[in-house]
């Protein structure tokens, strides 16, 4: 691989510079021309070396119902010069305790700012008195298949190890085997090696610039790497929210000939309403045709929730024009599970998060004013199931009691186990309203 790497760079360099290779009066010297590449790799490792860092993770797992710390590792960079870097969530994933080490052996804990499992993203913060070392985020749009791509990692054992090839490919997919929401053609593939414990690095083109961040090696002598386009739309929403949140059509659907067949429609306690019926056809979006099923899933992702859009669809040979709710993506799908051990859970069936301050504006029936507690899940056949609370509504009050967090719904509840009525306080697509709900005696106690 490394001497045909150095036939084509030969050839290229011969042909940039204008050198007829084929002239021996005219010839450049070889060599000259493979130290002239071989000092812009070197300055561009130099420069960067700076900016990427070394993490250690402070995990908890519990085997054998022994709970025992373990410590993982991998890769990041420095994006912004407050400290803000960039790695993969799965590095990250569960973590406990941060550590990073930039390359002059410094140490600093870092702080999570958020995480997203769909496309493997996180961003994590340092502090410190002045600016930190940084690497700029590049326009992967202009990457192009065979030109020069370098990877630095910092994996443990091996320090700032530096690796060099070129792109072979744009828009690769990678499926593994999991219930996640899957980005489509976010992978720059490239022979530049990813090291163990490097995950999380970036991959940089000869400008220095970072056009990807190196997530995994599939084998079959190529890397992928997340493209710097995807991953500076996360980090901005990562950075300003804390989580993302995505839109989605609470509907099993496919691909089909002449657009998305809808097979099959959820509606308990979604926003998403019955206008969708199974065997329709979706053909039409927002006035144009369909896209396939993967880049209507993106678009509606970033709708907002409660959103409508409108669908053209094809029921039983006539054509209609639905407005469909947008509802939020389940939580198998965005990796995220439910606390079903809460009281909230066993008493009135629901499963609830705070509602962090920022995210509002993801909820079309939200302002930056509210507070309380999102409904996450909801239990079939439950107490909430029945008053038909709607998945995604805003909890804010439960007996004229204030909810501000998940943790003030559990200590009224926790504390008032007798109590047979309650009132919530909700928002949601219908507006502002009061829930009614009778429990029966001692249901707390109840699985």
């Amino acid at each position: 691989m490394i001497r045909k790497t150095v036939k084509y760079l030969v050839m290229l360099l011969c042909s940039v510079n204008t050198i007829s290779c084929a002239a021996p009066s005219s010839q450049a010297n070889d060599i000259d021309i493979l130290r002239s590449f071989e000092n812009t790799i070197s300055k561009i490792a130099e420069q960067s070396k700076p900016a990427v860092v070394s993490l250690t993770v402070e995990k908890h797992s519990s085997k054998l119902l022994i709970d025992k710390p373990s410590t993982g590792g991998g890769s990041g960079f420095i994006f912004k010069k407050d400290g803000h870097i960039l790695t993969n969530e799965h590095v990250i994933s569960g973590a406990k305790k941060i550590t990073v080490r930039l390359v002059d052996g410094s140490r600093y804990d870092a702080t999570l700012v958020g995480g997203d499992p769909n496309t493997d993203i996180a961003v994590i913060k340092i502090e410190r008195e002045g600016e930190f070392p940084s690497l700029s985020l590049g326009d992967s749009k202009n990457v192009r298949v065979g030109q020069f791509a370098i990877a630095i990692g910092d994996p443990i054992g091996f320090r700032q190890t530096v690796t060099a090839g070129i792109i072979g490919g744009k828009g690769r997919c990678h499926h593994p085997k999991s219930k996640l929401f899957q980005y489509h053609r976010n992978y720059i593939q490239t022979d530049a090696w990813i090291n163990p414990g490097s995950s999380g690095g970036p991959l940089l083109n000869i400008d220095g610039e970072v056009i990807g961040i190196t997530t995994l090696n599939p084998g079959e002598g190529s890397s992928l790497a997340i493209n710097s386009d995807l991953v500076k739309t996360i980090s901005r929403k990562l950075i300003a929210d804390g989580r993302i949140i995505r839109g989605y059509i609470n509907a099993e659907m496919q691909n089909v000939s002449n657009g998305i067949k809808v097979a099959k429609v959820q509606t308990a306690n979604s926003h998403t309403n019955e206008v969708l019926k199974r065997n329709d056809i979706i053909v039409g979006f927002e006035g144009d045709k369909v896209p396939s099923l993967n880049e209507f899933r993106l678009i509606i992702a970033d709708y907002e929730i409660g959103e409508e859009c409108i669908l053209k669809v094809l029921r039983e040979d006539k054509e209609l024009t639905l407005n469909v709710t947008v509802d939020e993506m389940p939580l198998e799908l965005v990796g995220r599970s439910a606390e079903i051990k809460s009281t909230s859970w066993k008493t009135l069936g629901v499963a609830v998060r705070n509602l962090e301050n920022g995210i509002q504006h993801r909820y079309s029936y939200l302002n930056q004013d509210d507070r309380g507690v999102i409904v996450e899940k909801i239990k079939r056949l439950s107490h909430a199931s029945k008053a038909k609370i709607p998945r995604n509504a805003l909890i804010t009050a439960i007996n004229e009691q204030e909810i501000v967090d998940a943790n003030s719904l559990e200590t009224y509840l926790t504390n008032n186990q007798d109590i047979t009525d309650i009132t919530l306080d909700i928002k949601s697509l219908q507006g502002t309203e009061k829930v009614s709900i009778t429990l029966e005696s001692n249901n707390t106690k109840e699985n």
